[in-house]
């Protein structure tokens, strides 16, 4: 009888109330079954319009913040961010919830990939560069940690003169410059070299996918450096990160922390075990989003809008 009260509590007045129990105690009376069924179909129908008014009750832009990845979440792979993504992330989804952006790369390549510096500091509300540890609110310097402060000259070079001893080794489909680029938070190692082409980075990415050269590399240097503290992250197409345990994309969340969000969206392409995105994806402060490629992080946006 949950529903019973509901519809006798909307009454306009006593005789309808009164008429309405009338007939519905005869009818229990004459028919105790089929009151019952009634009341399980008006019980339903009445839980479910409570779920939709929930979904439809939205929550102030300030309470909801959506983080996104960029390579391979918002940008194709080194892309510039195509303008019907841009506009739908600006003019759509802006106006419902507070935009952050978190990537591995340093802050000169995401500006660059979403449309420049100044477009990405005054449109987006947080810039999270190299997984936050170059932080921006509004604008506005927030945050920065240095790689090279917290290990010390000499670990650092011991670290990065094993590395490129080790892909002086490796002989591979083609091999360009860059191997080491060091950021102001993390270490980017490219086996390949990060000069090589757009059609070259897709050719040593289909070839990674087969004899696994990151994750082979990635094994040796946990082995040769159980010490140093350091985590690895493989991301994009071509490299991996290298920094301070605790610096992954998680460390971004320590700059929301004050600003109360009721809920924290994170979407991401690597978000499998060993990926970037994996620990941001997994963190109980978030709710992880699963994408594939830009356009589906586009539809997995929009059907997160129509639910609110």
């Amino acid at each position: 009888m949950l529903c019973a009260g509901f519809w006798l509590a909307s009454a306009r007045d006593y005789l309808t109330i009164s008429l309405f129990t009338s007939y519905w105690m005869t009818l229990n009376n004459l028919c105790p079954v089929l009151t019952k069924q009634i009341s399980s179909v008006l019980d339903f129908i009445y839980l479910k319009s409570l779920r939709e008014l929930s979904y439809k009750i939205m929550k102030p832009r300030n309470k909801v913040l959506c983080l996104f990845d960029v390579d391979g979440t918002l940008t194709k792979s080194m892309q510039v961010i195509e303008p019907d993504m841009k506009s739908f992330l600006l003019e759509e989804l802006k106006p419902k919830c507070t935009i952050g952006l978190v990537g591995g790369s340093d802050f000169k390549k995401i500006s660059h990939q979403m449309g420049g510096s100044d477009e990405v500091l005054k449109k987006y509300d947080y810039v999270f560069a190299e997984n936050g540890l170059i932080a921006y609110k509004n604008g506005v310097s927030i945050g920065s940690k240095n790689i090279q402060e917290h290990m010390g000259e000499e670990r650092l070079q011991t670290f990065i003169n094993f590395a490129l001893g080790y892909m002086s080794k490796l002989t591979l489909p083609l091999k360009r410059g860059t191997f080491i680029e060091f950021r102001t938070g993390l270490i980017n190692v490219c086996p390949v070299g990060r000069s090589c082409s757009q059609a070259e980075r897709e050719q040593f990415f289909e070839y990674d996918k087969i004899h696994k050269i990151r994750e082979t590399f990635v094994k040796t240097l946990k082995e040769t450096f159980p010490d140093l503290g350091l985590e690895y992250c493989i991301g994009g197409q071509i490299s991996f990160d290298v920094f301070p345990k605790g610096w992954d994309k998680t460390y971004c969340l320590q700059h929301v922390e004050k600003d109360n969000f009721e809920e924290i969206h994170f979407f991401g392409d690597k978000t499998d075990p060993g990926g970037n995105d994996h620990q941001l994806y997994i963190d109980p402060r978030t709710i992880g989003h699963q994408v594939t490629s830009p356009e589906d992080t586009k539809k997995q946006v929009q059907q997160l809008l129509q639910q609110s």
